[in-house]
């Protein structure tokens, strides 16, 4: 009976936030802190087919949600895809979704804008206005070439996530087996170079761990993992960062941001989706095969489809995100742990209690019953990166001088 009756108090421990309301004081903190998301997917979503994201949508980032959430600084992911790479067009289809953030700060100037630095942001965040910095997730779009870095640093660019999906110009992806550089390419070396000296963020999400070792080790400047929930708890997900490059990041000053996505934070899920990358990597050599053969190819799409089918959605708790964030500040301290949400990049994929920004608030609930300060839990929601941003920038200035 006492056993039953510890399952049924901690299960009560564990869902608080789902039935009730956040706190008012949550609420407060939440519209007094600089809260800064490292990683929402709004501007691929803008390329396919405008949304006013002045008003209330279905999504879950616009500006409605952000002020209730206390967002101030949301940073723009500009995603271009591995196929997007093979053909091409990933230049192009970069510069659509960059044209697509200002073309949104432009058309509603009192809710948006455009950020480059941190130094605007007293300035900027007046008046209950958004912040939108870039961060371009995959390197494709230089295309091989570092004008093109200087060229998107212009267009507001101070992040990049050096690979996404597999193996790129520029360094190895952790998803799949294949490794055609075994960490950094030669381009990917004078990439990160040049990041720093620009005063561009260098982002260890995504990539291998031996591109994201040498990364970290070759960067001046303190690298950033914009959105890499910890591998300790999902082992054999290459994708989550682990204790050893956490620390790296750590030591070199940066921060490691936590995302949201079920994927990322419940172990089931990111076992199925390693188990989808193994098979899909290897229906990709199948029709490699059947291509060299004349033979017809696999429907990707019908795979696609039947996946799905098979591997219905987990459903996760805000618990896991709090629990990603506790290992997180145990392992490398509360001044390098942060948020990168991953909204509107997960397919919804969300914990029940965390479906947008207007829920940030939520999560400062959990942040203080698990008994963090006010001044811990704004390093949390957004003070490290900034801090890693301003220092990455002042470190780009004392390379001028030089």
């Amino acid at each position: 009976m006492k056993t039953a009756l510890t399952a049924i108090a901690l299960a009560l421990l564990s869902t608080p936030l789902l039935a009730n309301p956040p706190s008012d004081e949550a609420r407060q903190l939440a519209q007094k802190l600089i809260i800064v998301d490292t990683h929402i997917d709004a501007p691929g979503m803008l390329q396919d087919g405008w949304r006013d994201l002045s008003g209330e949508t279905d999504r879950e980032f616009d500006w409605p949600k952000s002020r209730a959430g206390g967002l101030d600084v949301a940073f723009m992911s500009i995603y271009t895809s591995a196929a997007e790479d093979a053909a091409g067009t990933a230049y192009g289809i970069a510069n659509q979704q960059i044209d697509a953030v200002w073309a949104l700060a432009s058309r509603a100037p009192d809710k948006f804008a455009v950020l480059t630095s941190p130094r605007d942001i007293p300035r900027l965040r007046r008046n209950g206005r958004v912040l939108l910095p870039l961060g371009m997730e995959n390197g494709a779009p230089l295309a091989g070439k570092i004008e093109n870095l200087h060229f998107f640093y212009k267009r507001g660019v101070r992040y990049i996530t050096l690979a996404h999906s597999a193996a790129n110009a520029l360094a190895d992806s952790s998803y799949g087996a294949a490794r055609k550089w075994n960490g950094l390419s030669p381009f990917g070396r004078e990439v990160v170079t040049e990041m720093n000296r620009l005063g561009m963020m260098v982002d260890v999400s995504h990539i291998s761990d031996d591109a994201a070792a040498e990364a970290i080790a070759l960067s001046r400047a303190p690298v950033i993992a914009s959105h890499s929930a910890f591998r300790h708890f999902t082992p054999d997900f290459e994708r989550n960062i682990s204790d050893a490059l956490a620390k790296a990041v750590a030591a070199s000053g940066g921060v490691v941001q936590i995302p949201f996505g079920t994927a990322f934070v419940n172990p089931q899920a990111a076992a199925n989706l390693q188990a989808k990358f193994r098979q899909r990597d290897a229906l990709q050599q199948r029709n490699a095969a059947a291509r060299a053969a004349g033979q017809p190819e696999e429907s990707v799409a019908e795979w696609e489809a039947a996946w799905a089918h098979e591997h219905p959605r987990l459903s996760t708790d805000i618990e896991a995100v709090l629990a990603q964030i506790d290992y997180g500040v145990k392992l490398v301290g509360i001044d390098h742990i942060g948020i990168g949400s991953d909204f509107d990049g997960v397919g919804g994929e969300l914990p029940e209690q965390l479906r947008s920004v207007a829920d940030f608030p939520r999560l400062i609930d959990g942040l203080k019953a698990r008994g963090y300060s006010e001044t811990d839990i704004g390093k949390i929601m957004g003070g490290n990166l900034l801090r890693v941003w301003r220092e990455v920038e002042a470190l780009a200035l004392v390379a001028d001088r030089h």
